[in-house]
């Protein structure tokens, strides 16, 4: 079941792209990131509800609460980032470069969570990167 969302995520970061270079057309792109957050807050918490899931608040231990504040705050950066550049730059050269996340996930993985890194692992981040410089130059 993982795979089919991973899937599907890829499916909708795809059209994100192609969706907020559209409409990023002369907004300012810090307004244009903030109009995508309130339309994600609002998503979101409709999910809560939706699945009545919301009494959960209250078991949220303050570790989880530090890290995903810590997360929301890197997806904030990340995403006021991503609009800045596809505001001045062509989407087919900023969106390889956004998605070498991929490789940099991998190797903080490695690093902090301790989770496997193999050669397999290794030639996929090789590849992740000589593919995206392919594109980009």
């Amino acid at each position: 079941m993982w795979f089919l969302f991973a899937v599907l995520s890829a499916l909708f970061a795809a059209l994100t792209a192609i969706l907020a270079k559209i409409g990023i057309e002369g907004v300012n792109s810090n307004l244009a990131t903030a109009i995508r957050t309130v339309v994600v807050v609002i998503m979101s918490w409709g999910m809560v509800f939706l699945t009545n899931t919301q009494s959960g608040i209250t078991s949220i231990n303050k570790k989880s609460w530090i890290f995903l504040i810590l997360s929301g705050l890197a997806t904030g950066a990340s995403w006021l980032c991503y609009y800045r550049a596809l505001q001045i730059g062509e989407a087919s050269k900023v969106v390889p470069i956004d998605k070498m996340s991929v490789v940099i996930t991998l190797l903080l993985a490695f690093i902090f969570l301790h989770e496997e890194f193999t050669i397999k692992s290794l030639f996929g981040c090789m590849l992740i990167g000589a593919g995206t410089l392919l594109m980009v130059i």
